[in-house]
Formats: C-alpha cells, sequence, structure tokens
C-alpha cells in the first residue's frame, strides 16, 4: 500500500498506514464498524487528538511525575517478563526428523475426511422449487442461472457454489444428500431448517490418509506447542528450585 499523508500535526504525520495499523488492533466487530470511509475519518481526529494531548505532556513535561515513573516501572517490569518468556519458548528448534518421526507414529489423528464440492439453490417452499427442478432438467434454465435468479442464500452470487466441505460441517439433512450423490447429479427439494434446497454434486473427494506434505504445517503447530510447553514447565521448575527461598504463600 502506498504511504500517504493525511495529516501533520507539527512535525508528526499521520499516515494512511497509521490507520490501517489502528484497523487492525481492533476486534473484528469494531473494526468492521470503523473501516468505512466515515469510521476512518474519525480514526484520524483520534489520531490527531492523541497527538495534541501528547504535545501538550511534552511541554508539562509529564514524563517527570512521579505518577508517570511508576506507570512505566509497571509497563517495563510486565514487558521483561514476557520477553524473558519468549526467549525461552523461541528458543525451542523442531528438526525434519523429529517432524517426520512424530507423522508416522499419529498418522490416524491426521486422516482426511471425505469431503464434497456442491452448489445448491434455497428457496422458501416445496412448490418453487420442484418448478425450478423441472425446468433446469428440461434444459430450459442451468442451475447456475437458477441460483442467481431464485436462491435467497448468498451463495447465489457464485451461482450457488458452496465450495468444498467435509462431513459435520452442514446440516444432517442436507449433508446425507450430499454424500449418497453421484458427480453431477441434481438433486431435491431436500428440506432443511432453513428451507428447501436443489443440491447439485460438483465433486467428491474419499478420505483416508494424509502424505506429510499435506499436514506438515499442522504437525510443526502440534509439535511445537507440546515441546514449548516441555521446555516451559522445565524452566518453571528450575526457577521455582532456584528462587525457593524467595517464594511465600500467606495462608
Amino acid at each position: 500500500m502506498e504511504k500517504k499523508v493525511l495529516a501533520t500535526i507539527g512535525q508528526k504525520e499521520i499516515t494512511n498506514l497509521d490507520i490501517e495499523s489502528a484497523l487492525s488492533s481492533l476486534d473484528p466487530y469494531q473494526a468492521m464498524h470503523f473501516n468505512t470511509e466515515e469510521g476512518k475519518k474519525q480514526l484520524l481526529e483520534d489520531l490527531v487528538n492523541q497527538e495534541l494531548f501528547f504535545i501538550e505532556a511534552q511541554e508539562e513535561e509529564l514524563h517527570n511525575d512521579e505518577g508517570f515513573k511508576a506507570e512505566m516501572k509497571k509497563i517495563e517490569e510486565n514487558m521483561l517478563k514476557q520477553y524473558a518468556i519468549n526467549k525461552v519458548l523461541s528458543s525451542v528448534k523442531l528438526t525434519e526428523d523429529e517432524k517426520k518421526a512424530f507423522f508416522e507414529a499419529n498418522k490416524s489423528k491426521f486422516n482426511k475426511s471425505e469431503t464434497a464440492s456442491a452448489k445448491h439453490i434455497l428457496v422458501d417452499n416445496e412448490d418453487t422449487a420442484k418448478d425450478i427442478l423441472n425446468k433446469i432438467n428440461a434444459g430450459e434454465v442451468s442451475f447456475e442461472d437458477a441460483a442467481a435468479a431464485h436462491s435467497t442464500c448468498p451463495s447465489k452470487d457464485a451461482g450457488g457454489d458452496l465450495g468444498s466441505f467435509p462431513r459435520g460441517q452442514m446440516v444432517p439433512e442436507f449433508e446425507e444428500a450430499v454424500f449418497s450423490m453421484n458427480k453431477g447429479e441434481v438433486r431435491g427439494p431436500v428440506q432443511t431448517q432453513f428451507g428447501y434446497h436443489l443440491i447439485k454434486l460438483e465433486d467428491m473427494q474419499p478420505g483416508g490418509e494424509s502424505e506429510y506434505e499435506e499436514v506438515q504445517s499442522e504437525i510443526e503447530k502440534t509439535l511445537m506447542y507440546q515441546k514449548q510447553s516441555q521446555v516451559y514447565g522445565q524452566k518453571l521448575n528450575d526457577l521455582k528450585t532456584k528462587y525457593q527461598n524467595t517464594i511465600k504463600f500467606n495462608d
């Protein structure tokens, strides 16, 4: 993203990158609220206001206040604690042999689920679904065009495409139909709590054993977490032994 200066307060420049950084620090709900033209203007104004407080704080030398020094000491202590912990955790390394050995010992945990790729058309009543199905079967309209014209699901914008999904992700009635269909088959109406579905099966991928390369990233995360937990626990035990005379719990 190209840097663009949006405001200047004294020598301080506030850019579009500062706005994006502020957005990324918000929780998803807040970010959605502020990720508009009006919301970004409000964020820019907030950043300008903060700089005004900073300028006055410097002029009044608030950094010399005892209260400020006490707060900074707390922040420094907390950051040092976290830095020390991160230093221990970052010392943990994984070798390729360790990862492959873990995979061989836990192959069953990485088995792939059977997955389906399907499209659907969702309508409110059975008669409408049957009418659309008849037109599709008669070749009067394609499944995708019918989805775009009639479906109440947001997937209508993609011709009803739901992408790929494993067993257990869809509601039972929908899933039972999909995983009993043949590739290219159109079936329906299938009633669920959402309405009446017409379903077109695009593809079916069988489950089974995964290849190491397919799950390498997952193995790294799992094994790294295990090793870091072990190293952290050992380090904590060492510290408790080393400083046991400094620890006192009050009844």
